[in-house]
């Protein structure tokens, strides 16, 4: 019974504070409706093109934060609470209610869910995204490889590879649409 309570707990916790959009509530503040500009899209990367760099880097920061905190906290003990806690933090993000279910892309929050239960892992994970930033220019790439480094982590380390399969099927999923726009995309 104990084990039920706290599975529904950290997913209700986590759930709860993914939900919670900081990029929507920052350019609310400054009188901008964030998913009418740019690629409409909620999120870190949108924020800082549509309300500068600074912004863009606050709102990834807090999305980690609403990753990592419930990961963080609910991972004290064995149970793999923070582990749910996590995977809920970015459902909660991608499908927030106070959005009508349009949120964001959820690699910020993804990263968080890292950082709170497998810090190890988030040095890997940010090699391959900045790796392919680099090389590439381009964030969607950088992300879904960055998800993908998440899934051969935890092959490698050979622990929580459901819960690895489902985070990078997440972000790997939410992004079909920017590979697709940029497959259409006439090339120069």
């Amino acid at each position: 019974m104990e084990a039920l309570i706290g599975y529904t707990a950290a997913a209700v916790v986590g759930y709860f504070l993914g939900t919670i959009n900081p990029a929507v509530l920052i350019a609310r503040t400054r009188g901008i409706d964030l998913r009418a500009i740019g690629s409409g899209n909620p999120g870190a990367s949108n924020a800082g093109r549509a309300l500068g760099r600074r912004t863009g880097v606050l709102v990834a920061l807090l999305d980690v934060a609403k990753g990592a905190v419930p990961a963080a906290l609910f991972g004290i003990g064995a149970h793999g609470w923070g582990l749910v806690a996590g995977l809920f933090a970015v459902a909660g993000h991608i499908t927030s209610p106070w959005l009508r279910g349009r949120g964001g892309k959820g690699v910020a929050t993804a990263a968080g869910a890292i950082l709170g239960s497998h810090p190890l892992w988030l040095v890997f994970v940010l090699a391959a995204w900045l790796l392919v930033l680099a090389a590439s220019r381009w964030i969607a790439l950088a992300s879904m490889s960055a998800a993908a480094a998440v899934l051969v982590t935890a092959l490698v380390v050979g622990e929580d590879r459901l819960w690895a399969a489902a985070i990078a099927a997440v972000v790997l999923a939410r992004h079909t649409g920017n590979v697709a726009r940029r497959l259409r995309a006439p090339q120069d």
